[in-house]
């Protein structure tokens, strides 16, 4: 997927083609990660549409849940999505950030090579 040390750097135009496939992939785990949260949200803890909604956006975005939650499965749910959402938005961090590290790393390294 990614060019060896000893390939030339990626021209930019491929370079931004990966880094929006790497783009759409984040978004991908993001709409389906928030799904999870409506849905479980709406079925488990008995919240309208857009509470759910706004519920699942605001654990996985870090900021904490905005409803208390009445019952033990509805409890349950919301600590194991809170789980799933820390790791999801190191996952999601990890994606962006890869190809502009590689690319970085590429260039640094061929740059090192033509000084010798």
């Amino acid at each position: 997927m990614y060019e060896h040390r000893t390939e030339p750097l990626l021209p930019r135009r491929k370079f931004l083609r990966r880094l929006a496939m790497h783009g759409l992939a984040a978004g991908g785990m993001v709409a389906v990660s928030l799904s999870l949260g409506i849905l479980g949200y709406h079925f488990l803890a008995g919240l309208s549409w857009i509470d759910a909604l706004l519920n699942a956006s605001m654990i996985l975005t870090g900021e904490g849940p905005v409803d208390p939650m009445r019952s033990r499965v509805a409890k349950l749910f919301a600590s194991f999505y809170a789980l799933f959402s820390g790791v999801v938005f190191l996952a999601i961090w990890s994606i962006l950030v890869v190809p502009v590290a590689h690319r970085l790393l590429h260039k640094l390294h061929l740059e090192g090579k033509e000084r010798r």
